[in-house]
């Protein structure tokens, strides 16, 4: 057995048991994790393969960023996991059919690969870990699938800065477009006061006081 043989079940057996422990896992931290585990024995593979451009796209793009991403989703949302494994034995026949469904999708795809021989395939194959035979494929025979996925990614990016934005009451941050909407009078308003006499008034409060501690005092006897 080759050495490249080796390490090809080593990273694949190591993927599969990271993959288990993905959805097997309470803790969603150590979930994220175990799939970082899984991307990069996947990497691995890659190399193995002579695709050196996609196990660093594998590991600079999802590690780098997706799962920087998931991390602070999970972190930021306070996930109680009593709450989410509630109802799970309920959803085991639908999730079990839906998998099963995809093995089956999975098992046709691969058969069909390979019962049938194309030599443009394996010529293509061969020059795989290219840019340019990359770009080629994914521009012109997946651009449809490509775009479908530049969709779901944004939706995925718009629904988690949904979920962790919480709008507080102690904030002091103001509706930005408001402060744009307003007008001059709204920032500026001009009083018409009449003008106030400080000085009368003290001594008119004086004389005030005055009369009334005389009125108060009491009179002498004749």
């Amino acid at each position: 057995m080759e050495f490249t043989t080796v390490l090809f079940y080593v990273f694949a057996a190591v993927m599969v048991l990271a993959s288990l422990r993905v959805i097997t896992s309470k803790n969603p931290v150590h979930a994220a994790l175990f799939l970082v585990l899984a991307f990069f024995n996947a990497a691995g593979i890659w190399m193995l393969l002579k695709a050196e451009f996609l196990a660093i796209v594998l590991v600079l793009v999802y590690v780098g960023a997706v799962m920087v991403l998931f991390l602070f989703v999970v972190m930021m949302l306070d996930i109680n996991i009593d709450r989410m494994r509630e109802g799970f034995w309920g959803y085991l026949p639908v999730a079990s059919g839906v998998g099963a469904l995809i093995v089956l999708e999975m098992a046709a795809v691969l058969y069909r690969a390979y019962n049938q021989t194309d030599l443009s395939a394996e010529a293509a194959a061969l020059n795989i870990g290219g840019t340019k035979e990359l770009g080629l494929l994914i521009y012109t025979k997946y651009i449809y699938g490509f775009e479908i996925a530049a969709v779901i990614l944004l939706v995925a990016i718009i629904a988690a800065v949904a979920l962790t934005l919480r709008k507080r009451k102690d904030t002091k941050a103001i509706d930005p477009g408001v402060a744009v909407r307003v007008k001059r009078n709204d920032r500026l308003r001009i009083v018409k006061m009449d003008a106030v006499n400080q000085r009368a008034i003290d001594e008119a409060a004086a004389q005030k006081a005055a009369a009334e501690a005389a009125a108060a005092a009491p009179k002498e006897a004749p």
